[in-house]
């Protein structure tokens, strides 16, 4: 039996550095903890205060930035450990990651057991694996793509490793969107329609990770989001469904932190999409769900063979878990709605719930299209009626009182704020808008500060097959600080290929 690590306390000093969700230690170079432990810059480090532990990547200082007895954190090593200033922490060498090994044979070709993916995703979930473990774990999967029982034990794993959500009710309805398209915000929509028709459906959604704003993101604009289990059942019971970020539940915990470094490895296969999407949705109590997939040559699925073949394997492991599944394929050539961005993402949604006028009739019809098909799973509607009911929910406004008391009950509906500067991008030249380059698009309103900047992104004032003058406004930029405008024009102005227009 090995002895046990050695521990050294250090004063805890919050040094105020966002490292976004790694957390990180600074230690002088010369410590006398660094020298009797061995700790090695770039090292990883268990940190422990009381019962909290968080294992963290060292950094070595030089100078006086941080003094010998003191140990600097960086926000979320501070914020997982619950400290306030001047606490002390403790410092030792973490356990050996034993499940390294099997990752090393993952890269060797060697297909994984069923217990193997629960010992990996369970130290993931933890944060015992760095950024460039866990890339490892990603690349190995992605070079020898996952088998179909891999995709079944890496979903089990990622399930198992957070909580779950359980309700009194037979049927729990719930809405996923592959992604890639712009401005698609499309849940509370849906929400609102099947809770108004008496579904159950608790929504979890996500913050953006690269795009200029995930549907937690928009909703936050309208009402709080951040509701953690208690008050999740206690708004589901009063009104029949809500509309919270995901991550105050801790739903499949495992799958943000892989999604953090897919995205900066530019990975993102089929196997491992799959284990992301269903694992949340298992671990939400979902039985029916309906799964939003636009195809394009710019959106995350660019082709119908790869729809139809990520079709497939949703279906599959949705069934296996006991979800009743079916996957809506649209046209993912153009962001669907006007605004691109929180503010005017909510805007958009508002205009579609009051039956607005000038309301974007291709948000109203994928809202529709999506409940629809819940409606019908469901059984609240009989086959091919389901947008029929939809529809009708949505004029006689129905799914907009229920959306107000959904808010009200979240705690409350707020009312979305434009932001102060903007500026109209101008087409280069007359002719027929023949292709739009959603990525870029979504760089664009990043560029003007979306969705840090609630307030800031885009508003799209053409479609495709539009005929356009020269000097006629393609959308509106909109941000909240005229530096970020001006970053946002400059890219524009260097890109002529966001707008594509044929003479």
């Amino acid at each position: 039996m090995n002895p046990p690590a050695a521990k050294h306390q250090l004063r805890a000093r919050r040094l105020g550095l966002d490292t976004h969700a790694e957390a990180v230690i600074f230690l002088d170079h010369d410590s006398p903890v660094c020298r009797a432990e061995g700790f090695a810059a770039h090292g990883r480090v268990l940190l422990t205060a009381g019962k909290r532990f968080v294992i963290a990547t060292l950094y070595k200082t030089m100078g006086d930035l941080v003094a010998k007895g003191e140990a600097a954190l960086s926000e979320a090593a501070w914020q997982r450990l619950g400290l306030t200033e001047g606490d002390k922490i403790e410092i030792s060498h973490p356990d050996p990651l034993a499940s390294m090994s099997l990752v090393r044979a993952r890269v060797y070709g060697h297909t994984l057991a069923s217990n193997s993916f629960d010992a990996i995703v369970r130290d993931i979930a933890q944060g015992r694996y760095s950024n460039l473990e866990i890339a490892a774990f990603l690349t190995a999967c992605a070079a020898k793509p996952l088998s179909s029982d891999e995709v079944l034990s890496l979903t089990r794993a990622m399930v198992n490793a957070g909580e779950r959500l359980a309700w009194d009710r037979d049927i729990v309805v719930d809405k996923h969107s592959v992604g890639g398209l712009p401005g698609n915000r499309t849940t509370p929509i849906v929400v609102s329609i099947v809770t108004a028709l008496g579904l159950t459906m608790p929504k979890t959604s996500s913050r953006a990770i690269t795009s200029p704003a995930g549907t937690a993101d928009t909703m936050e604009v309208l009402a709080p989001v951040a509701l953690d289990p208690e008050a999740m059942h206690r708004v589901v019971e009063q009104e029949g469904g809500c509309i919270a970020w995901g991550g105050a539940v801790r739903l499949s915990p495992a799958d943000d932190i892989l999604i953090r470094i897919e995205r900066a490895l530019d990975i993102d296969t089929e196997g491992q999409m799959i284990a992301s999407v269903l694992s949340k949705k298992i671990a939400a109590g979902a039985t029916h769900l309906v799964l939003d997939m636009p195809v394009g040559e710019t959106a995350k699925v660019r082709s119908q063979a790869a729809a139809e073949a990520l079709s497939r394997g949703l279906i599959h492991v949705a069934e296996a878990f006991g979800i009743k599944a079916h996957v809506l394929v649209g046209d993912g050539s153009q962001p669907i709605g006007r605004g691109i961005g929180p503010v005017l993402e909510a805007l958009d949604i508002l205009s579609v719930l009051q039956n607005k006028p000038d309301a974007p009739d291709d948000l109203r019809q994928r809202g529709t299209a999506l409940a629809g098909v819940l409606l019908e799973l469901s059984g609240r509607a009989a086959a091919g009626q389901g947008v029929e009911l939809a529809t009708e929910t949505l004029t006689n406004g129905g799914a907009w009182r229920k959306f107000q008391r959904i808010c009200i009950a979240q705690g409350g509906l707020r009312e979305p704020k434009i932001a102060p500067y903007r500026e109209p991008i101008l087409a280069r030249a007359s002719g027929r808008l023949m292709r739009i380059d959603n990525r870029k698009l979504a760089k664009l309103a990043k560029l003007a500060g979306a969705p840090e900047a609630k307030a800031a992104g885009l508003e799209l004032y053409q479609r495709l097959d539009d005929e356009i003058r020269a000097g006629e406004p393609l959308c509106m930029l909109y941000a909240e600080a005229p530096g970020e405008l001006a970053y946002a024009l400059n890219y524009a102005e260097a890109q002529s290929d966001i707008f594509g227009i044929s003479a």
